[in-house]
């Protein structure tokens, strides 16, 4: 039995899968401190045939005292960007090149080896080759590319030529800040530069994060849109509806608001939770239009605390208040002044205390992603689907996370109501 540590760093990933099948890296306290270095996740993965998933996530790390049915909320006290550069993109499949899922089964197309180890020749498209027999194997192109560098002080970014693409690929992982044990090729060796000079701001967050699925699987699938990928597959990850849907945890968000100073609230499907990261973004609008973002390498530092009790399908989000959508941010003095002289000039003396909560929602689509999001709001505080409607119409939204299907429901939740769900000090300690 590992020994119960209150500070864990993991350095370590998981190849790709997620899952009880995956051995823990450590066993951290609970309101204990996890911290790592993150490969980038996506591309780099994407186009190193071995992987089985789309993402090079941490191995889980256990925390004490979580059973299956608690909840782990999870601070993310740091997220910070190391890349230097990285590049993205559209992405568009190659033909013969995998079984059924390029995400999860590669294959040579000259040798016929399943998940080929494989190597970097040179620079573009046609970069990686099968360690067996030599041949270009990479089961993915870029149909729009770019690299881009980051300024990590100004949080500025840029992206740039073909020129410049080709010169940060001569040194490609340092450039990427590959983490020691990473496993990916980087993605800046393809230098696809299809888009020169144009300026963003960053804001890193993490795009898949949580607790493991109850079953192993791909981690880039661990949710609702992605996972359908899964049904019946043609490989050794095949899933039906009601498996997925009772296994994964929804940890594949790619929910731009999951940044330093948030919180999420996580469900435990596993003894332990088994807390695993990755996939940091530096940047990303709502929806990850184009599929992919900018993946980077970075420094993460969590602290955690389980919640008893707390049994839940996906995660909930307590968002900086940055982030909360207008007509769900906590009234200010002279507002809710302004609303106890409302009530009292038309005899409505009882104003409801409450404050911001955010459910995740998954599915094949935005509307079923939308409906999975109220299910669980409606399931976990008790309150009617059709009030949950009517909360998040005049005091909340509904965002897009990522397309096809991951959303997040947002609207003002009576405090009694998280005080039953045992989470009321985290929401009072994210908004006062």
């Amino acid at each position: 039995m590992a020994s119960v540590r209150d500070e864990v760093g993991v350095y370590e990933y998981s190849g790709g899968i997620v899952g009880p099948g995956i051995a823990p890296a450590a066993i951290v306290r609970d309101g204990g401190v996890i911290r790592t270095g993150t490969p980038p996740g996506c591309w780099g993965p994407m186009i190193t045939p071995k992987f089985q998933g789309g993402h090079e996530v941490t191995r889980p790390v256990l925390v004490e005292g979580a059973e299956i049915g608690d909840a782990i909320a999870i601070r993310l006290r740091k997220v910070r960007v190391t890349s230097l550069a990285t590049s993205s993109g559209v992405m568009e499949f190659v033909d013969g090149r995998y079984v059924g899922d390029p995400f999860v089964a590669k294959l040579c197309p000259a040798c016929g080896t399943t998940a080929p180890s494989s190597h970097v020749e040179g620079i573009g498209d046609d970069a990686v080759h099968c360690d067996s027999c030599g041949a270009e194997v990479s089961a993915f192109r870029f149909s729009n590319g770019y690299v881009i560098v980051l300024d990590r002080e100004n949080q500025v970014s840029l992206t740039v030529n073909k020129q410049v693409a080709e010169a940060l690929a001569q040194d490609a992982k340092v450039n990427s800040a590959l983490p020691e044990a990473s496993a990916q090729h980087s993605i800046l060796s393809l230098a696809r530069a299809d888009i020169a000079g144009l300026a963003a701001r960053m804001r890193p967050f993490l795009g898949n994060i949580g607790t493991s699925p109850s079953r192993d699987l791909p981690d880039s699938h661990n949710a609702g849109d992605f996972g359908t990928f899964l049904l019946d597959a043609p490989h050794g990850y095949s899933f039906s509806q009601e498996e997925l849907d009772r296994h994964k945890t929804d940890g594949h968000m790619d929910t731009n608001s999951v940044r330093e100073g948030a919180i999420l609230i996580c469900p435990v499907k596993i003894p332990g939770g088994g807390i695993y990261m990755g996939d940091m973004h530096a940047q990303q609008g709502n929806g990850e239009i184009a599929g992919h973002a900018t993946d980077v390498a970075g420094e993460v530092e969590l602290q955690v605390e389980v919640i008893k009790g707390l049994a839940l399908d996906g995660p909930i989000l307590l968002q900086n208040l940055d982030d909360v959508p207008f007509l769900a941010r906590p009234l200010d003095a002279a507002e809710r002044d302004a609303v106890i002289a409302l009530g009292a000039r038309y005899g409505q003396n009882e104003i409801e205390d409450n404050a911001p909560i955010t459910f995740i929602g998954s599915g094949a689509t935005l509307n079923d992603a939308t409906k999975n999001g109220l299910d669980r709001a409606a399931r976990i505080t008790g309150i009617p689907y059709d009030e949950v409607m009517n909360r998040a119409t005049i005091a909340g939204s509904i965002e897009i996370s990522r397309l096809p299907g991951v959303v997040r429901v947002t609207f003002m939740c009576p405090k009694t109501i998280l005080a039953r769900l045992g989470i009321l000090h985290l929401v009072e300690e994210q908004y006062g």
